[in-house]
C-alpha cells in the first residue's frame, strides 16, 4: 500500500503515506544526551549551538569560586517542520536552568513585550492596500545577544567541556536561553540597534517599529526573534535587511508565507490568513481527528453558571484545550466569543463547560479551512461597532461586551470579554 500503480504502469508514491515515510526517516528525540551525541544528525546540530555560543563570547571560563551558586543547564532537542508537514531540520538548545535564579541578585527585570496581533493584522491590510513588498526574517540564537549585567555563573553544555578544564564554570557575559533575564536583555539590544538605523518604535505597540525617509516608509514587527518587514520598494527592503544582517545573523524567508503558525497566502486580492495547521494539532491533542464534524457555530446565547452540574474530573485537559483554542482566535475571529465563555470557567470547569468546549472542537473540526481574509482599502478609514448585553451573567450580573473594529473592509480588531 505505499505505492500506487498508474494506468501506465509506473509505480509511485502514495501521497497518503508520505508524512509517516518522512517522519520515519527522521533520527527520533533523543531520550538523553549520551544518545544524542551518538546519533550524527544529533551530534551535528548540537556542535553547531555550541560553536554559536563560543564565536558570540557568550561566557570565559573561571574556576568555580568559593559559595558561588552555579546554575545548571540541559540540552533541548526539538525536530522543526515545514508547513507542508516535511522536516526543515534538526534543533538543540544549551539551556540552562532559570528556575533557579534569586530575584535582585542573579536577575532584576523580566517584561519584554511581543507585538500584538491587532498590530499584525493592521499592518499587513496597510502593506495590501499599497502592495508593498513583505518579507518574513528569523534571527538565528535571538537569545545569546542580550549582554547581561548580574554575575551569573553557569555548568559546561554536557558533553562539550573542556577537555582541561573539565571542572571549570562559565561566567556569562552574554545571556542564554532560560535565564529569567533573557528575553528582555535581548529586546533591549534590538530596540538599541534598529533605533542607531533610525526607526521609531510606535507609541502604540513597542514591538512595531517604523522608519520614515522622505517618501520611503519601512515597517519591521518583532515577535520575540520573528520579524515581518514590508517596505514601499524592494530595494529599500534589501537594504534594511543588509543593514540587520551586519549586526545579527539574519535568515532571508523570503516573501511572508509561515508566521506564528499562521498559514499567509498573499493574491490580487490581499491576504488570506489561515491556522488550519495549529486547529489539527488541537483535534490531535484533544483525541478528536477522528471525530464527528459540525458545520455550524456553537450556541452560546444562554449564559452558563458556576454552580451548574457536577465539577468535571479532569480539569487539567480543559484548561489545556481552553488555552489551545485562545491561541486560534488569532485568526478565527468566529469563536471568540465561545471561547471567551469557556475560558471563564477555567478554575472550575462543569460538565456544561465540558460539553461547549467539546462542541467548539467539533466546529472547529468542520471548519479547519477558515481563515481571515485581509482586503485591499481603497480608503484607510476606521469603522468600530461595539455592543453589550445586560447584566448577561447568571453568578455575578456583570455585563459581556464586546467591539469590532474595520479598517477599510478589513477586520483587524475584535473584542469579547
Amino acid at each position: 500500500h505505499m505505492v500506487t500503480r498508474t494506468k501506465a504502469g509506473v509505480f509511485k508514491p502514495n501521497p497518503k503515506y508520505a508524512l509517516q515515510t518522512e517522519f520515519a526517516a527522521t533520527s527520533p528525540i533523543p531520550s538523553s544526551v549520551r544518545a544524542a551525541l551518538r546519533d550524527p544528525n544529533w551530534h551535528a546540530t548540537m556542535q553547531l549551538e555550541f560553536d554559536a555560543l563560543q564565536a558570540n563570547n557568550t561566557w570565559t571560563l573561571q574556576d568555580r569560586p568559593p559559595g558561588a551558586r552555579i546554575i545548571t543547564g540541559k540540552w533541548v532537542f526539538k525536530h522543526k517542520w515545514n508547513p507542508d508537514g516535511t522536516l526543515d531540520r534538526y534543533k538543540a538548545r544549551w539551556v540552562v536552568r532559570g528556575f533557579n535564579q534569586r530575584p535582585g541578585i542573579d536577575f532584576g527585570e523580566t517584561f519584554s513585550p511581543v507585538v500584538k496581533p491587532p498590530t499584525i493584522r493592521t499592518v499587513l491590510t496597510l502593506v495590501v492596500s499599497q502592495r508593498w513588498p513583505a518579507h518574513q526574517l528569523d534571527i538565528s540564537n535571538a537569545f545569546l545577544h542580550g549582554n547581561l549585567q548580574e554575575t551569573v555563573y553557569c555548568s559546561q553544555p554536557t558533553g562539550f567541556e573542556h577537555p582541561e578544564r573539565p571542572n571549570a564554570v562559565c561566567l556569562l557575559s552574554r545571556s542564554l536561553y532560560g535565564l529569567r533575564q533573557a528575553p528582555r536583555q535581548w529586546f533591549l539590544c534590538f530596540v538599541t540597534y534598529v533605533t542607531s538605523l533610525g526607526f521609531v518604535q510606535s507609541r502604540v505597540d513597542s514591538s512595531l517599529f517604523v522608519l520614515r525617509h522622505d517618501v520611503d516608509t519601512t515597517y519591521l514587527l518583532l515577535y520575540v526573534d520573528d520579524m515581518i518587514l514590508s517596505a514601499s520598494s524592494s530595494r529599500l527592503l534589501q537594504h534594511i535587511i543588509a543593514k540587520l544582517k551586519l549586526e545579527f545573523a539574519i535568515k532571508d524567508l523570503g516573501p511572508l508565507r509561515f508566521f506564528l503558525g499562521i498559514d499567509v497566502q498573499r493574491d490580487d486580492g490581499g491576504f488570506f490568513l489561515s491556522q488550519e495547521k495549529y486547529a489539527k494539532e488541537i483535534l490531535e491533542r484533544a483525541g478528536m481527528s477522528n471525530g464527528k464534524a459540525a458545520g455550524t457555530p456553537p450556541d452560546v446565547l444562554p449564559k452558563m453558571s458556576d454552580t451548574d452540574d457536577n465539577l468535571i474530573n479532569d480539569a487539567s485537559w480543559y484548561r489545556s484545550m481552553a488555552g489551545a483554542l485562545q491561541y486560534l482566535t488569532l485568526m478565527r475571529l468566529d469563536i471568540a466569543y465561545a471561547v471567551q465563555q469557556v475560558c471563564l470557567h477555567m478554575h472550575a470547569p462543569r460538565d456544561a463547560q465540558l460539553t461547549l468546549l467539546k462542541r467548539i472542537l467539533r466546529y472547529v473540526k468542520g471548519t479547519t479551512s477558515l481563515g481571515l481574509r485581509l482586503l485591499p482599502a481603497a480608503s484607510l478609514k476606521l469603522t468600530a461597532y461595539t455592543d453589550a448585553d445586560w447584566a448577561g451573567c447568571p453568578d455575578t450580573r456583570r455585563s459581556t461586551s464586546g467591539f469590532a473594529i474595520f479598517l477599510g473592509e478589513s477586520l483587524i480588531s475584535l473584542s469579547s470579554k
